[in-house]
């Protein structure tokens, strides 16, 4: 696995865990310490958080804008905040999907802002007042920011990987926790399972104990991709480029090459002319996340773009009214914080 996530906090716990136990006994105490004790201003709007357990990609980009189609169905206007990954503003700004880059907003805020208003900033509770006195927002959903936020959150939906789990199940640095489950789990909601697998298992039966609502929902690709027949180099550069690949096959191509890079990956000339020329010699077209996509919208050369297929995917609900009951649940707390003053 290509990712910004060290390969052995998938796997078995071994000598490196145990020496690296001593950073991540004190990491998880300063998180949860962190989570406890954070000061959090009250926004005047539902807030929304879709957010995880660990580092690395769960999928809740895609689960944030199905939700967001959601609010919108239930006559809401619904707005984003993202910290946006390697964003360089330093004041909270709206991303315009047209005009801005990856490099200065992040990827992920580029594909939320096809859905919704979209205000990048650290400041979270800056961004929320922007969306909601320059563009008229009523329902805020923050894409991430579960354990770091300093807003006050209605509704965190954690979103849980069926497949990775939550990995070693040590905190950072010795695993991909960002705190203890226990600690996490005091604020959270409710709990997604994402995908089929067993890796998650432990950690939803964990949340079901202490009386957390279960959901599952799955990705799934774009039914008008037409992939079938086709024979790819397929490139990704997130959390789980294996994911991407088998999407891909479920959408009928044929994977001949593939190359994963690490999450977030900003292509540079070389790479994209290595991909490119590997592509023609073996006869296969080029296909790749709508992430990636995002970050080669501005400085690919316009003949690679003009050759690249995007894997477009929806998230999908195991029951219909899952997204509903999320929306209904958030408002819900609002009004009850609403009137608690």
């Amino acid at each position: 696995m290509a990712s910004e996530a060290p390969p052995f906090w998938w796997e078995e716990p071994d000598w490196r865990v145990l020496a690296l136990s001593p950073l991540s006994a004190i990491y998880a105490l300063a998180a949860g310490r962190g989570m406890r004790r954070a000061r959090r201003e009250k926004i005047e709007a539902p807030v929304l958080c879709i957010g995880n357990f660990t580092v690395g990609g769960t999928g809740k980009t895609p689960v944030a804008i199905a939700l967001a189609e959601q609010a919108k169905r239930m006559q809401l206007k619904p707005g984003f905040l993202s910290r946006g990954h390697g964003g360089s503003f330093a004041e909270p700004h709206v991303v315009d999907a047209h005009h801005d880059s990856a490099r200065h907003v992040g990827d992920e805020p580029l594909l939320l802002a096809e859905h919704a208003p979209v205000a990048v900033t650290p400041n979270r509770a800056a961004g929320a007042r922007l969306l909601l006195e320059r563009h008229g927002c009523d329902f805020l959903i923050m894409d991430d920011g579960f354990q770091s936020a300093r807003i006050h959150i209605d509704y965190a939906l954690v979103v849980v990987d069926a497949r990775y789990g939550i990995g070693n199940g040590r905190v950072i640095p010795g695993g991909p926790l960002r705190a203890k489950i226990v600690d996490q789990l005091v604020f959270t909601s409710g709990l997604l399972k994402m995908g089929e697998g067993t890796a998650a298992d432990a950690v939803v039966r964990q949340a079901a104990r202490a009386a957390r609502p279960i959901f599952e929902a799955h990705t799934e690709p774009n039914g008008k991709q037409g992939l079938a027949g086709k024979r790819f180099l397929a490139f990704a550069g997130i959390g789980h480029p294996e994911k991407f690949f088998d999407t891909v096959r479920e959408a009928g191509g044929e994977l001949a090459l593939t190359r994963p890079f690490p999450d977030h990956h900003f292509y540079g000339e070389d790479e994209l002319a290595e991909l490119a020329a590997t592509a023609r010699a073996e006869g296969l077209g080029l296909i790749t996340t709508a992430k990636d996509a995002a970050r080669l919208r501005h400085g690919a050369p316009q003949n690679f773009l003009d050759r690249l297929e995007v894997l477009e995917i929806n998230t999908v609900f195991e029951l219909d009214r899952v997204p509903e009951r999320i929306i209904d649940e958030t408002l819900d707390a609002w009004r009850q914080r609403k009137l608690k003053g």
